[in-house]
C-alpha cells in the first residue's frame, strides 16, 4: 500500500525561543520568507504525500490559518495584478489535503501520534517534526519511501552525529544492508556516551505502521514522564522488522537557536536574490 497520508505533531511549547514563541508557534518562525512548517510541508508533498494531519496544542491557530485560503489577502493581490504573489499563496492551500486534531495533553511524541489514530485508520504513514529542515536533492522522506517499498516495514531516517551530541537524540544499534540502508536491532532514548550503542541518531522523518497505535496506548511514559515513540517502537520491533536509512541531505536543527541562525546563511546563499550582496555583506562582518 503507498504511503499517502503523513502526521505533523506540532504541539510542543517552543520554549528554546522564547519569547519569540509566547504568542507564535515555533513551527511559523520564518526561515528567510516561508515558516518553518512549509519548508517541511513542501518536503511530504514532494514525496507524494496526498493527506497531512497536524497535531497541534493551545495557541497553534497561526498554522490553521496559514494553510488556509486568505481570501482578503488574495483578492488584494488580485486587484493589484500580483499575480505571481496571488500564486504563491493560494498553492500554499492547495498542496495537499490538511486535517487538525488537538492534543489536549503534552504528553510526548508518542501521545501526539496516538492523536492520529482515526486519521490514519490501517494505512502506513509519515511522520514528520518540524524542527529539521532537510536540504536534499532528493526529499528526505521521498529517500525514506524509497526503503519503505523495499521492505513494506516502518523506516526511521537516520544520521551520524558527533558521539558528543548523542545524549540529545533517540539512536539505533543496527546492521548494515546496503548503502545507507540498515536493519535496526535496538533503539535508546537519549543515552549517555557510555550506554549509546552508535553515533547513528534518529532525525525526525519517520514511516510507521498501524501496528504501532496498540502499542503506544498502553505504553508506560518514559524519560520526561512522557509516552516516548522510541520506547514504543523498541516494542515494535520485537513483532515486526524496522529499517533505517541513512538520508542523503544537509540537515538544519531549527529547533536550536545556532541551527537556525546556520539554516538562514545556508538557504539565503542558495538563492539568487541574496548571492551578490549577502555574501559581500558577510565577507565583510568575517573580515572584522
Amino acid at each position: 500500500m503507498r504511503v499517502k497520508k503523513a502526521v505533523f505533531p506540532v504541539a510542543g511549547l517552543g520554549t528554546r525561543f522564547l519569547p519569540a514563541t509566547k504568542s507564535t508557534p515555533k513551527e511559523m518562525l520564518p526561515l528567510i520568507d516561508k515558516p518553518l512548517v512549509q519548508y517541511v510541508v513542501e518536503e511530504a508533498v514532494a514525496s507524494g504525500i496526498e493527506q497531512i494531519l497536524f497535531v497541534t496544542g493551545r495557541g497553534k491557530r497561526a498554522i490553521e490559518d496559514h494553510f488556509d485560503h486568505a481570501f482578503e489577502l488574495e483578492t488584494l493581490l488580485e486587484d493589484k495584478g500580483k499575480t505571481a504573489e496571488l500564486h504563491e499563496v493560494r498553492q500554499i492551500a492547495e498542496m495537499a489535503k490538511i486535517f487538525f486534531v488537538r492534543q489536549k495533553q503534552a504528553l510526548g511524541l508518542g501521545h501526539a501520534i496516538l492523536c492520529a489514530k482515526e486519521f490514519v485508520g490501517a494505512e502506513p504513514f509519515a511522520v514528520l517534526l518540524g524542527d529539521d529542515i532537510i536540504d536534499a536533492p532528493v526529499p528526505c522522506l521521498g529517500q525514506l519511501l524509497d526503503v519503505y517499498e523495499s521492505y513494506r516495514a516502518p523506516v526511521l531516517a537516520l544520521e551520524k552525529v558527533p558521539m558528543v551530541n548523542i545524549s540529545s537524540y533517540g539512536c539505533v544499534r543496527a546492521n548494515q544492508l546496503a548503502k545507507r540502508v540498515y536493519e535496526v536491532l535496538d533503539l535508546v532514548e537519549k543515552p549517555a556516551i557510555i550506554d549509546a550503542p552508535s553515533d547513528l541518531a534518529i532525525i525526525g522523518r519517520y514511516i510507521l505502521t498501524p501496528g504501532i497505535f496498540p502499542i503506544l496506548e498502553d505504553q508506560a511514559p518514559g524519560k520526561g514522564g512522557e509516552i516516548q515513540l522510541t520506547d514504543a517502537l523498541v516494542r515494535l520491533s520485537k513483532q515486526e522488522s524496522i529499517f533505517g536509512c541513512q538520508f542523503e541531505g544537509l540537515r538544519h536543527d531549527c529547533g536550536d537557536k545556532l541551527g537556525f541562525l546556520k539554516a538562514t546563511v545556508d538557504m539565503a546563499l542558495k538563492r539568487d536574490e541574496f548571492n551578490g550582496a549577502f555574501q559581500d555583506y558577510l565577507r565583510m562582518r568575517l573580515c572584522r
